[in-house]
């Protein structure tokens, strides 16, 4: 049974920087279903654009995977020969309750190899999908080029990246519509005014959007031949780009 997510549902004396810890582990699955619009429909298409892109003999990476949801999606569906999922995160409490998840799994042969360590430590190498789904907003803005041309160098030619990110906007007024609109979202799905404000004034220091150009100008940057955004809800987005 998913637990509910209630670790901003009172005051708070003190409010530090949003951390993945035990805490959030626990409730994860419930907080990001009711924090991120079309969740399931990302994670759901993750796996489509895995089967269709995925080469034989190749790794496909899920970075910063924390449960695991798009390294399963992607087991799910690949079905070319000998491809391996390397799913990565830095929080010891999500790769420790993510092997629990992967090992209950018997829906697919395609191996998962699960890593706990910084993304930016990690070798990308005869990769043909990578997934960063709401991770490159947790680097600083200053070493975001650097990761993306790591990922580019280590993709497999007609290899993909698949970004999803939560976005900003260079005209207030469509930014101010667009974020209360997600609130109204999280209000919808049980969330109370204090935790809207206390969870992100916790991610105000942790979590730094860009506008979608940003993203897409660096991917550019990075050597991609080109990037589409392929879902976009209120400030979240997802996008894929191509080697």
């Amino acid at each position: 049974m998913r637990k509910s997510d209630s670790i901003y549902a009172s005051p708070l004396d003190e409010l530090v920087d949003f951390r993945f810890d035990e805490r959030v582990v626990d409730v994860f699955p419930d907080m990001i279903q009711r924090s991120v619009p079309g969740y399931a429909s990302i994670i759901s298409m993750i796996g489509v654009f895995a089967a269709k892109y995925a080469q034989q003999d190749s790794q496909c990476y899920d970075l910063g995977c924390s449960l695991g949801a798009a390294s399963l999606s992607m087991r799910q569906r690949i079905t070319q020969n000998n491809c391996t999922i390397v799913a990565v995160d830095n929080s010891p409490a999500m790769i420790v309750r993510a092997q629990t998840i992967f090992d209950s799994d018997h829906t697919s042969t395609v191996p998962i190899e699960l890593i706990c360590a910084d993304i930016q430590e990690i070798n990308i190498e005869n990769a043909s999908v990578v997934v960063m789904d709401f991770t490159l907003q947790f680097i600083a803005l200053d070493e975001r080029l650097a990761l993306i041309k790591r990922i580019y160098q280590g993709l497999k030619p007609g290899g993909i990246l698949i970004l999803s990110e939560k976005i900003t906007f260079e005209e207030e007024s469509r930014a101010s519509f667009l974020n209360e609109s997600h609130h109204e979202f999280k209000r919808a799905n049980g969330y109370s005014d204090l935790e809207i404000s206390q969870k992100r004034t916790a991610l105000e220091n942790v979590l730094i959007p860009e506008t979608l150009a940003a993203h897409q100008q660096r991917l550019s940057d990075a050597g991609f031949a080109s990037s589409n955004m392929w879902f976009q809800c209120f400030n979240f987005m997802s996008l894929v780009a191509v080697k």
